[in-house]
């Protein structure tokens, strides 16, 4: 029976890839991933630092690469599982950037896995919701992270208000995930419901334009409405405590 190895990448800086992950990628007979394209182009990147450090043995072949995303999830899994079970196959799960499932598809591929018998390895790395919580300046003892919000306003507005009637009680820093272009949406419903509170937003975590805003709601939607928002977003809160710029 083969492996399935649930392996992070960097989130925007190369440098950020583990040894072990590196040994994996180019190792393994497969890998699933959201694109291709970025996933060829990172394991070039990943030759080329071998070829300098001698860190992999680049006599082995390149694995070969399938996409893997939600809309095709559901299609994937029987084939995986059945090649995992067949041949002692080792596949790779990645993500386009960061630790696989992570507000990404996954869980049900590892539960199946699981379900089967089949081993699961993870590789641990690079996470943007643990880079923007230690970047934050907010407390780190507790945490809540709640992905990207609800795409309908209605949907969204709930979800703000179920955030509001649990957060006194548990106490935490708030996560969440934006798209940049329902950015100033998001803002503007998050200061509806809690106030103009103080907030963090940080966006290209580890890359050359890395950005980590700390100030009241207010004064984050007059700068993005003067400066388009680029890049995915982290969002984070705390209603105990202040942030300090």
């Amino acid at each position: 029976m083969g492996i399935l190895y649930i392996v992070s990448t960097p989130i925007g800086n190369l440098q950020d890839i583990t040894l072990r992950a590196m040994r994996i990628l180019m190792t393994v007979d497969v890998i699933a991933c959201e694109d291709t394209r970025k996933t060829g182009i990172l394991l070039g990147e990943i030759i080329q630092i071998s070829n300098s450090t001698n860190t992999v043995n680049n006599s082995i072949r390149k694995p070969r690469l399938i996409s893997y995303y939600e809309q095709n999830e559901l299609h994937r899994i029987p084939e995986i599982i059945s090649a995992l079970k067949k041949d002692e196959l080792k596949i790779a799960l990645v993500s386009d950037a960061g630790t696989p499932m992570i507000s990404d598809p996954g869980f049900k591929l590892v539960r199946e896995c699981i379900k089967e018998g089949i081993k699961v390895e993870v590789i641990p790395g690079p996470s943007s919701v643990i880079t923007g919580l230690t970047l934050s300046g907010l407390p780190t003892d507790k945490f809540l992270f709640l992905g990207y919000p609800p795409r309908k306003p209605g949907h969204r507005k709930k979800f703000l208000m179920d955030i509001a009637s649990v957060i006194n009680i548990i106490k935490a820093t708030i996560i969440l995930f934006e798209a940049p272009h329902k950015l100033l949406k998001t803002l503007d419903e998050i200061k509806a419901v809690f106030g103009d509170i103080d907030i963090v937003v940080a966006r290209e975590l580890t890359k050359i334009h890395e950005e980590v805003r700390r100030e009241k709601i207010s004064s984050l939607l007059v700068h993005f409405k003067k400066v388009i928002p680029k890049g995915e977003f982290v969002i984070l809160f705390n209603l105990k405590d202040k942030v300090t710029s």
